[in-house]
């Protein structure tokens, strides 16, 4: 038997095992899709067949001849791969004013991981007060207080897209001791950690953190220990936002291999990048640091999004210790004339490799105001900090403050802190798979009047159009298993990211020819292009680019799960 020949048996049979091949007088399939490159998420060479779903899972792959389906789709010359898994997305709110999560299925994701640092849950009544101009503002509310609270409203509003979370250490740390800069009592870490127990058990996703940000960075690495040794024991993982991911990266990742170690908890460093530009061309040593962790043992890997920009809040510019009580501490020191003073002279020092934010962009010309909360502030959207100084014949740092004040820190900013070599070093990486770090939103809804990053609308399809198809950095299957099934086996996710009978039918089209970001950082609110169908639990909510009515998307939970009943 000649090896095509050998192949083609193997992929009837692969069928036939699974009712591929339907005898006369069966139900058949609701879809099948024909003649498609499959890239099945595995990393291994596309090849060419069918994909049939029935009802939410995959039903068979392979050449299915006459199967009959309630629909048929020509999918010749597009390739068919798992849904794509957004590794840190932030639309656990934003899907809840607006569910159709737009720049996010347009670039082929149906399942966003969420929960940097802060998480959906456990909420308290003070903690949602803090979230009561948003709330206004978007029209959704916080009417839960645990996971399992959460998740119903997600069913009751509907989603395009699934949605799987961590628990924030930052978010227990709120809950518990609030937004001041202190370590936690015995009696309080107890407390925090039965609250990841609770959270683990109604299905989070594991612990994470985002140690760059108050209150996250007042805590010490025992406390982090402490809660991921909690997720531990449920079978979670462990999603980082490092301390540092500058000039004192090195240090960063010694206290992300030491939590690894210590609490014997697989790690996720979150958007992994070398930030500040006295620090480019570090991002091979990098990788080789994480590399030689794995080599001893460690079970470490990474995400990014593939861009040379960040996104955060101007606030997160200033100085850390300003930042302790939260805003409402931050705002009075910002107007007092002696503190103001102290921090103009922090952040107006000589550049070092250790500079965060507005100094490790190169200082203000490096910094695009991105979003206002305010619509008086509307004005500022899509310039330079420099540009609004200059403007206002203003300090550039005190402008940057009189800002934070205006909007009561709540602007978001974007910062030029990286270079292309170290993206394209991680993109090469086997171990680095993608997110978009950035909420669904989409040009006509409740946010799009507010500017975004680019990556909301583009990370999948920059990869895949950009990296893969115009620079030829890495080959198109590998692309496809960073965004699918490396993404999937990291967080637990263990029913998705591939194509494979009996998984969830999360699926994505694509035109490898065509696929293409838009989104520009002038002009950010543009959905890509080349995706042509996705399918979430079986059920197609994009058609060439317009949204369905369909809104299948549920929430995902974590390996700890267990029904209320099992629960202790």
């Amino acid at each position: 038997m000649g090896a095509l020949t050998r192949v083609t048996a193997g992929l009837l049979l692969t069928a036939a095992a699974c009712g591929g091949e339907r005898g006369p007088g069966s139900a058949g399939y609701d879809v099948v899709l024909r003649g498609a490159w499959i890239a099945d998420g595995t990393g291994n060479p596309r090849y060419q067949g069918d994909v049939a779903i029935r009802g939410d899972r995959i039903a068979a792959l392979g050449f299915l001849g006459a199967a009959q389906a309630r629909e048929t789709v020509d999918v010749r010359g597009l390739v068919v791969a798992p849904g794509f898994i957004d590794m840190l997305g932030q639309s656990e709110t934003n899907v809840l004013a607006d569910n159709r999560v737009l720049s996010k299925v347009t670039q082929g994701i149906t399942t966003e991981v969420t929960g940097e640092g802060t998480s959906v849950a456990p909420l308290t009544d003070a903690l949602a007060a803090d979230d009561s101009a948003a709330m206004k503002k978007y029209h959704y509310r916080e009417d839960w207080r645990d996971l399992d609270g959460y998740f119903t409203q997600l069913a009751r509003t509907g989603s395009t897209v699934n949605i799987a979370t961590f628990v924030g250490a930052t978010q227990v740390r709120l809950a518990v001791i609030g937004k001041t800069d202190r370590r936690a009592t015995t009696l309080e870490l107890t407390h925090m950690v039965a609250l990841v127990d609770t959270m683990m058990e109604q299905g989070a996703l594991g612990l994470s953190s985002a140690l760059e940000y108050a209150p996250a960075l007042y805590a010490p690495t025992e406390e982090l220990t402490a809660l991921a040794q909690a997720a531990r024991r449920h079978g979670g993982s462990y999603a980082t936002h490092m301390r540092n991911e500058g000039g004192e990266i090195d240090m960063a990742l010694r206290e992300t291999f030491q939590i690894a170690r210590d609490a014997r908890i697989p790690v996720e460093i979150w958007h992994l990048k070398v930030s500040g530009r006295l620090n480019w061309g570090r991002m091979p040593a990098v990788l080789a640091r994480i590399d030689s962790a794995r080599a001893a043992g460690l079970d470490i890997t990474a995400d990014q999004y593939p861009y040379t920009a960040a996104a955060t809040s101007l606030a997160a510019s200033i100085p850390a210790w300003a930042h302790s009580g939260g805003t409402d501490s931050l705002i009075p020191r910002l107007r007092d004339p002696a503190i103001r003073a102290q921090l103009h002279r922090q952040l107006a020092a000589r550049p070092n490799k250790s500079d965060r934010f507005m100094r490790a962009a190169g200082g203000p010309t490096g910094v695009l105001i991105s979003a206002v909360f305010e619509d008086s502030l509307r004005p500022l959207q899509g310039k330079r900090l420099s540009q609004i100084a200059a403007a206002r014949h203003r300090d550039p740092i005190e402008t940057l403050f009189d800002i934070v004040i205006a909007d009561h820190a709540r602007t978001g900013a974007i910062y030029f802190i990286m270079n292309e070599p170290d993206v394209q070093a991680a993109l090469k990486s086997p171990f680095v798979a993608m997110n978009t770090d950035a909420g669904g939103v989409a040009p006509d809804g409740p946010f799009g009047a507010e500017g975004t990053h680019p990556r909301a609308y583009g990370s999948a399809t920059r990869i895949l159009g950009h990296y893969v198809r115009d620079l030829k950095l890495v080959p198109l299957e590998f692309a496809v298993r960073k965004m699918t099934s490396l993404a999937a086996q990291r967080v637990g996710l263990f029913d998705r990211g591939l194509l494979k009978p009996g998984m969830a039918a999360d699926i994505t089209v694509f035109d490898p020819a065509t696929v293409a970001d838009r989104a520009t950082f002038d002009n950010p609110h543009q959905p890509s292009v080349g995706i042509a169908y996705v399918y979430v639990n079986g059920q197609k909510v994009l058609d060439h680019g317009k949204l369905t009515a369909a809104r299948p998307g549920r929430g995902l939970r974590g390996p700890g799960y267990l029904p209320p009943h099992e629960r202790r």
